[in-house]
């Protein structure tokens, strides 16, 4: 299933007995790169996880086997050392093996440990980075990474370590303090306490904060809150992990950016910093 415009795009040879990890992307299929397109017309086996999409999926090539090796918070996941392994016992009888994992296998996506096992076996592979859910699922949310007069730096984070627990290693304090904008992968679960956390070490409770969840797909849903009232509002939402978590100030130029929202009819506000002073024109 070739695009109308991959003709005019040689990607590099996608060699027999070689892995690439791929980023898919937050969900969207437009928001593929070519290298992926290429890859998926190209693998004899896709190796998958959970948040690859099955308009995505069915891009592949015509007879490609899909192999399912999701994750999921909470649920039965297969171990990340099988999966690894299987790369490399793939890789060696010979195939073409498109690892697809969402969003960008370095980012949060244990992407690096897969390349190390690859290398450890003496298997070629391939990087091929993927739009983060970070950054593509604010950008449709219309909540923009970075904005003058808001931040100028931004922390990644994650809402869980290995074990599945909030983080201990972090310095919740550092973070809160030395950050304007913080964006959370996989906090639902341990929003509670997450939450509790940042109010500690100084965030404000009035802070705006923004959930999004299946950002870039067409069921993507963001609520809007606070820091104070995120518990409540969570709760009555009735939201469900997947989700992204946005704290600080750049959530409230959603009220102007809301891309998606203006072309459903919502009336967007032409200033949203008007509230908290305008910022100097120079």
């Amino acid at each position: 299933m070739a695009g109308g415009f991959e003709g005019h795009f040689a990607g590099p040879a996608f060699e027999p007995g070689t892995v690439w990890l791929v980023g898919a992307g937050p969900g969207d299929p437009g928001l593929l790169t070519l290298h992926a397109l290429h890859a998926l017309h190209q693998a004899d086996v896709i190796v998958h996880d959970a948040l690859v999409s099955d308009d995505i999926l069915s891009m592949a090539r015509h007879g490609a086997e899909l192999v399912f090796a999701g994750k999921r918070g909470g649920k039965p996941s297969h171990n990340q050392r099988d999966i690894s392994l299987t790369l490399v016992e793939l890789a060696r009888r010979g195939k073409r093996v498109l690892r697809l994992k969402g969003g960008d296998p370095f980012v949060f996506g244990r992407g690096g440990e897969e390349a190390l096992t690859l290398n450890a076996h003496g298997v070629p592979f391939r990087v091929v980075p993927g739009i983060s859910a970070g950054l593509g699922g604010l950008a449709y949310a219309g909540i923009p990474l970075t904005h003058r007069g808001i931040n100028q730096a931004v922390a990644f984070l994650t809402g869980h370590d290995a074990s599945g627990k909030v983080p201990d290693a972090e310095d919740w304090k550092a973070l809160a303090q030395g950050s304007p904008v913080l964006v959370i992968y996989m906090a639902m679960k341990h929003w509670a306490l997450i939450r509790e956390r940042l109010l500690a070490a100084g965030r404000g409770g009035d802070e705006p904060v923004a959930f999004i969840r299946n950002a870039t797909l067409p069921d993507q849903q963001v609520l809007e809150t606070t820091l104070e009232a995120s518990l409540a509002d969570l709760e009555r939402s009735g939201l469900e992990p997947p989700s992204i978590v946005v704290v600080g100030k750049a959530v409230s130029m959603r009220a102007g950016l809301d891309w998606l929202g203006a072309l459903e009819g919502r009336v967007l506000d032409p200033d949203p910093l008007d509230e908290r002073g305008k910022q100097d024109a120079g």
